[in-house]
């Protein structure tokens, strides 16, 4: 059964840090493209990064780019996303997905406030 479970979301003020988690099993997962995407409150779901399955390639959010990094560790079957100087806008739950399969994670939310 392909599981993605995400971790990490808190509430942080503006220009802050945050890092995101995502553990995944029941797919190979160091053979496979992943991304993280996130969706604000009225607003539809939007992708922020991804990533290639040997980490080689990324993009990334236009908003994003210069502050947001994606990584993964194949041994430890874990998507990442570092997140800094984080902004108002930023404010989402996140997720992960393996579009493979079409699997979404529960979430983790971000809020951004001070």
């Amino acid at each position: 059964q392909v599981q993605l479970v995400e971790y990490g979301g808190a509430l942080v003020q503006p220009g802050g840090s945050l890092r995101l988690s995502c553990v995944a099993s029941g797919f190979n997962f160091s053979r496979s493209l992943m991304r993280w995407y996130r969706q604000a409150p009225g607003k539809e779901r939007e992708m922020v990064a991804a990533i290639s399955y040997d980490g080689e390639h990324t993009s990334y959010l236009d908003p994003v780019k210069d502050r947001f990094t994606i990584s993964r560790d194949n041994v430890q079957n874990t998507l990442y996303l570092q997140m800094v100087s984080l902004k108002h806008e930023d404010t989402a739950i996140y997720y992960c997905f393996y579009p493979n399969n079409a699997v979404w994670g529960r979430g983790t939310q971000v809020t951004v406030s001070s």
